[in-house]
């Protein structure tokens, strides 16, 4: 009995040691305050909501509801995590996928932040996503971009040299932004240093306080940087490194309570990863830039100006050669004619910011399959995710599209823009490089019967130069 007490004692003891000791445990986390800024909150909430005008004239925003309330989602549990003191309730952080294959990814002050497909597909699970994310959150919550216009001192040429920064990554594809960003950064480059580990920091403690491991934080810059090539990822290329950037985190990471079951592969982004794979390869920045110069970057999507209508004029018997991009083929002269991603053919009041109800989408698609039919079931299978109201009528049906081979079959839905019963005739073809040709016909079905001629004229006009 004695000998039992003492043991009770001493397992008291223990505990309220280890009680005691658990705060200590808990503050042994890096400590980090806000720089010295002499803006106020509202100014970076005006330079945010700025300049995210800009981005979002100038870059593709992608149109896909599910994938844009997986981001959302991820990007809302990590602002919780935000700790209470840098927590600013004027700031809105908000989440956008922009369309592009460069591995990009950029916050700005305010809240308003961009991800690039390019960089959810280099993720390797959701960790790695939401760590590039939590740093990017850093920045805004720190007031990173106010705080480094205090230490210039010159209030004109800080909020441009911003401009440059964010003006590089929207126009200036991989180069832009490596110039705009060491332009920026030459007037003082340890401070960006300074603000590159202190994002790093706290984008991992709000990692682990969200139930990610900061790890995959540090993973991620392996990752990119392997997948970059010779010219390195336009994110490291935007975000400079402060030196044992992979290091420091996982050191950060041993002193943070992080969970044993960390998030990492979950439904939702091995389904967003899936969407991806199914849709059109995404453009470089710097065929974005190109077509922006164009004139063809207006908006999120080059027809979001288009005003939806009713009554459509029907197709034009007078029709005109198109010729560019390596096909040729003849369009009604009533149709217009946008390329960003896509080439489109459209009347007025058949196109607008949910894409055509009347008209022809022509693209190429880089299938991981091989053979022209499991690439076609591969698009197919990307066309009714991306489209949900659609549903496959028929198999595969082949056919001939400029002399080669091909196959064809239907979809059909309800649009949600007009609410009518909609056809899709798909029309797909391999190209020499192994890539898929494809077409898309659309059309309310009830017009069917006077589109049909039209779309078959169309198809028979088509010839390749690849």
């Amino acid at each position: 009995m004695i000998y039992h007490g003492k043991m009770k004692r001493l397992g008291a003891l223990a505990l309220v040691a280890t009680l005691t000791m658990l705060p200590l445990m808990a503050s042994a986390q890096t400590r980090i305050s806000l720089a010295k800024n002499k803006y106020k909150v509202q100014d970076d909430v005006k330079l945010g909501r700025d300049a995210a005008k800009q981005v979002e004239q100038q870059m593709p925003i992608l149109n896909d509801s599910q994938a844009q309330q997986y981001v959302e989602r991820v990007g809302k549990r990590l602002v919780a995590a935000i700790p209470p003191q840098f927590q600013q309730p004027a700031f809105d952080y908000t989440f956008k996928v922009v369309n592009a294959r460069d591995i990009n990814a950029f916050a700005l002050p305010g809240g308003p932040m961009y991800v690039n497909r390019g960089m959810i597909e280099a993720s390797k699970n959701e960790g790695e996503m939401a760590g590039v994310m939590a740093h990017e959150i850093s920045h805004v919550a720190l007031r990173h971009a106010t705080a480094q216009a205090t230490k210039q001192s010159s209030v004109g040429n800080t909020l441009g040299t911003i401009g440059l920064i964010l003006g590089g990554a929207i126009v200036g594809g991989q180069a832009g932004a490596q110039a705009g960003a060491i332009a920026a950064a030459a007037w003082q480059t340890k401070y960006s240093r300074e603000y590159e580990t202190q994002a790093d920091i706290l984008g991992s403690q709000i990692m682990a306080d969200a139930g990610y491991d900061p790890r995959d934080l540090a993973n991620m810059f392996q990752t990119i940087a392997n997948q970059g090539g010779g010219r390195g990822p336009q994110w490291l290329s935007s975000h400079p490194d402060p030196g044992n950037r992979y290091q420091k985190i996982n050191q950060e990471a041993a002193l943070l309570n992080v969970s044993p079951n960390p998030i990492k592969i979950t439904r939702d982004f091995s389904r967003t990863k899936e969407r991806f794979a199914g849709m059109p390869r995404a453009q470089s920045m710097a065929e974005i830039e190109q077509a922006y110069k164009n004139g063809q970057g207006q908006g999120t999507n080059p027809m979001a100006g288009g005003q939806y209508s009713n009554r459509v004029a029907y197709p034009s018997t007078r029709i005109r050669a198109y010729n560019g991009n390596g096909i040729s083929l003849n369009v009604p002269g009533n149709w217009r004619e946008f390329s960003q991603g896509n080439l489109t053919f459209a009347p007025d009041g058949g196109f607008g910011d949910q894409g055509i109800t009347h008209g022809v989408m022509i693209g190429v698609y880089q299938s991981q399959s091989s053979g022209l039919a499991n690439a076609s079931r591969d698009y197919i299978k990307g066309m009714l995710q991306s489209n949900s109201y659609l549903s496959q009528r028929n198999s595969l049906t082949r056919t001939t599209v400029a002399g080669r081979q091909s196959y064809t079959t239907t979809l059909s839905g309800v649009s949600p823009v007009t609410n009518r019963n909609e056809t899709v005739t798909i029309y797909t073809a391999q190209l020499s490089s192994g890539d898929l040709l494809y077409i898309a016909a659309v059309a309310p079905e009830d017009e069917a019967f006077r589109y049909n001629n039209t779309f078959r004229n169309l198809i028979g006009s088509i010839r390749l130069n690849d």
